[in-house]
């Protein structure tokens, strides 16, 4: 005669191999985790596209370039001819250092410039130390000074963030693993559990058409999302002191589209999973996974393998980290992020269109 124990746990394992979305999270969740954080995921930095001004054009510092030029952590952009092209460049995003040689003080002390991004404070740390360490092994054989026992001392700028507090680059992550968990999570589990209740029949057979009814159900999560967007500004501005550099219209404009996207993700949750537990856990296994690891919050994506680099253009919250940290962080205005608004609106028009799709075969 079988235990009644043992015949519940047998129950049991019937249970969880017969549910195929959770034999895919037990048994590949942990190889995916392994992966990304054994292979993909590090802190080193590598190949940051730099711009170098050369005003003094010898030959010692046209060695010292080349040392950087073959270095693994600098990729060279462009060579520029002022100081304003390359700030230019920090506007648009195109690099996040720049070298500047100045003119007669090859045998001085402070003949190198570095400017560096700082909005990432341990990124501009690695970034000028690797930097330092070029400059001074390549040129201090040639301006070392017997009399001062002195040689190569790089002057360093740090750029939007000099402090190097890290609440400039912690506070944008979080904003968006914030909205997207609870929009995305709340939505989800708001339209499920009208289905295991039983009032979505009601719905159904209303006149509405589907579109309609997702959007009257995404409405209320919407007007949630705003205060959340108010409070996550509030604390971060008063409590965090994250100063908003730029306009707070067009902040709060990209942080309501980045709402939009993740109560879309919501919508189309709901129509997959069948119950609350279900849209809960692909909730924060699909959308707090990705925000985490993809989207530049903890680590930067140009350090990993191209194929997860492609992978995270899907993930919203790497265009919303973005281009908060363009307006609230180095006060750009809407041109800068232009891209970054297209590629949002892109993904509510698809998410809407998906959900809307799925729910018609569902009815």
């Amino acid at each position: 005669m079988k235990s009644p124990l043992v015949a519940f746990v047998r129950k049991e394992f019937i249970h969880i191999f017969r549910d195929k979305r959770t034999m895919m999270i037990l048994l590949l969740m942990p190889v995916v985790l392994i992966i990304l954080f054994g292979y993909a995921i590090t802190t080193e930095i590598k190949c940051v596209p730099i711009a170098i001004l050369d005003q003094s054009r010898d030959e010692v510092t046209q060695k010292m370039i080349s040392h950087f030029v073959a270095s693994e952590y600098f990729e060279l952009y462009k060579m520029i001819d002022n100081v304003e092209e390359g700030r230019a460049l920090f506007r648009q995003g195109k690099v996040r250092m720049v070298l500047i040689v100045e003119r007669g003080k090859v045998k001085g002390e402070s003949e190198i410039q570095l400017l560096v991004d700082a909005t990432d404070p341990n990124e501009a740390t690695q970034l000028s130390a690797y930097a330092t360490q070029i400059a001074v092994e390549q040129l201090s054989p040639f301006t070392f000074h017997l009399s001062t026992g002195k040689g190569i001392v790089p002057v360093i700028s740090l750029l939007y963030n000099p402090q190097l507090r890290g609440a400039y680059n912690f506070v944008p992550g979080v904003m968006g693993l914030i909205l997207i968990l609870i929009c995305a999570m709340m939505t989800s589990v708001g339209i499920v559990k009208e289905k295991e209740i039983g009032t979505m029949e009601v719905l159904l057979v209303s006149p509405l058409k589907p579109v309609y009814i997702i959007l009257a159900k995404a409405t209320p999560y919407l007007l949630l999302s705003l205060v959340n967007i108010a409070t996550i500004l509030a604390l971060s501005y008063f409590l965090l002191d994250v100063p908003i550099n730029g306009s707070l219209l067009l902040l709060v404009g990209v942080s309501v589209l980045y709402a939009l996207v993740a109560l879309c993700l919501g919508l189309l949750i709901s129509t997959i999973a069948d119950t609350q537990q279900a849209a809960m856990l692909i909730s924060a296994v699909v959308l707090m996974l990705p925000v985490i690891l993809l989207s530049g919050m903890v680590f930067p994506i140009e350090n990993m393998p191209e194929i997860l680099q492609v992978i995270s253009n899907i993930v919203p919250a790497k265009w919303y980290i973005i281009a908060v940290k363009d307006i609230m962080i180095k006060g750009l205005g809407l041109g800068s992020v232009l891209q970054e608004i297209g590629i949002l609106s892109l993904m509510v028009v698809v998410l809407i269109g998906l959900s809307v799709k799925r729910f018609k075969i569902r009815l």
